[in-house]
């Protein structure tokens, strides 16, 4: 996904199978939260985490 909006449209529709997060040790203070608007309760099982000192990088499975 290329941003908060587009994964919240998809995650709505019912056709995301599995998200990735990068989070980097930056704030920026700004933008749209990416959780903050949904449109049920949507459960999501870890996948696969990655860890560097740039990054982390976590992949979701979307329980359906």
């Amino acid at each position: 996904m290329h941003g908060a909006y587009t994964a919240q449209r998809a995650l709505e529709a019912g056709v995301l199978d599995e998200l990735q997060i990068s989070q980097i040790p930056v704030l920026f203070g700004g933008g749209r939260r990416l959780f903050d608007v949904l449109p049920s309760r949507i459960e999501l099982e870890i996948v696969r985490v990655i860890d560097t000192p740039q990054a982390t990088h976590i992949r979701y499975r979307v329980r359906r």
